[in-house]
C-alpha cells in the first residue's frame, strides 16, 4: 500500500505531465489557427497565379511557388542518389567500424548545424568560387548538403531495419550482393526512403536564411526551367520574409505564411502516412 505522500508526489507528477501536454497542444493548435485564421482570406487565385509589379500595382507570389518547386526538384534530383548511395555503403558494403562510427558522428554533427552558417558557406563556395553567382542552382547545391544528413540516416535505419535472413537467402541463392541489394534490400527499404524524402522537402520548403545567401531574392518567372536555374529566385520563405520586413505588406506575407504552413501540414501527414504502412509491413 503507497504511502500518503508517495501517492500525493505520483499525483503531482501525473498532473505536471499533463498540463505540460495542455499547453504544448494549446501552443501548436493557437499557432496554426492564427496564422491559417490570418491568411486564408488573402489567399486568392489572382494572387497565386499572379507576378508582382510595381507599375502595374499587381501583387502575387506565382513566381515563389515555381521557384519553391524549381529549388525541390533539382535538390531532390541530386541528393537522393548521393543520400541512398552513402547509406548502401555504410550498411552493407564498409567493413572498418570505426570509419562508420566517424561518418555517422559527421553527418549527425551537420544534421545540427544552424542554417544560416550553410548559406555562409554555400555563398562562398557556389556563389563566389563556383561562380553560379545568386541563383537557383546555387541555393539547390546549398540544400543538397544540408538535407543529406537527412536521407543517409533514414535510409540507414530502413537498410538496418531489413531481417537479415533476406539477405543470406539471396546469397546462399548465388546472388551477387548488389543484385541482391537491388532487387531484395531497396525494395523492403522503400517506404523509408520515400519518409527521409519528404522531411527533406519539407526542411526545403521551410528553409530561407541559406536561400537569401545563395538563391536571392528575384521575382521574375523564367521562359523555361534552364534559364530559371541560373537566375536569383525567392522561394516561398524567402518571399514571406520580404514581403513582411522588407516591403511591409503584411496581407501578402500572412498568404504566404498559411500557404507554407499547409504545405508543411501536408507534408508531415505523408511522412506520418507511410511510417505505419511501413510499420504494418514489419
Amino acid at each position: 500500500m503507497k504511502s500518503k505522500s508517495r501517492a500525493f508526489w505520483d499525483v503531482f507528477r501525473n498532473g505536471i505531465v499533463y498540463v505540460a501536454a495542455a499547453v504544448t497542444m494549446l501552443l501548436l493548435v493557437g499557432i496554426i489557427g492564427y496564422v491559417l485564421i490570418k491568411g486564408i482570406p488573402e489567399l486568392s487565385w489572382s494572387l497565386i497565379s499572379s507576378v508582382p509589379s510595381v507599375i502595374r500595382g499587381v501583387e502575387g507570389i506565382l513566381p515563389y511557388i515555381l521557384n519553391t518547386v524549381y529549388i525541390i526538384l533539382l535538390s531532390l534530383l541530386i541528393v537522393l542518389p548521393l543520400g541512398v548511395g552513402a547509406a548502401i555503403y555504410l550498411t552493407e558494403y564498409a567493413q572498418n567500424k570505426k570509419l562508420i562510427r566517424i561518418i555517422e558522428f559527421t553527418t549527425e554533427t551537420l544534421a545540427g548545424i544552424p542554417s544560416i552558417i550553410y548559406g555562409l558557406v554555400g555563398m562562398l563556395i557556389f556563389c563566389q568560387r563556383l561562380g553560379f553567382q545568386s541563383s537557383l542552382l546555387a541555393g539547390s547545391c546549398t540544400l543538397v548538403i544540408m538535407t543529406l544528413p537527412t536521407i543517409i540516416r533514414t535510409t540507414q535505419e530502413s537498410l538496418k531495419a531489413v531481417p537479415e535472413s533476406y539477405r543470406e537467402g539471396a546469397l546462399g541463392l548465388g546472388a551477387t550482393k548488389w543484385r541482391m541489394i537491388r532487387t531484395i534490400i531497396l525494395p523492403c527499404s522503400a517506404d523509408g526512403i520515400l519518409t527521409g524524402c519528404i522531411l527533406a522537402i519539407g526542411r526545403i520548403v521551410g528553409e530561407s536564411a541559406a536561400l537569401l545567401f545563395t538563391a536571392g531574392a528575384g521575382k521574375v518567372v523564367a521562359d523555361n526551367i534552364i534559364e530559371a536555374y541560373t537566375r536569383s529566385g525567392a522561394t516561398l520563405s524567402v518571399g514571406l520574409y520580404l514581403s513582411a520586413f522588407e516591403e511591409g505588406n503584411f496581407d501578402v506575407a500572412w498568404a504566404i505564411a498559411a500557404l507554407l504552413l499547409i504545405m508543411v501540414l501536408l507534408i508531415n501527414s505523408a511522412a506520418r502516412i507511410v511510417r505505419a504502412k511501413a510499420a504494418k509491413k514489419q
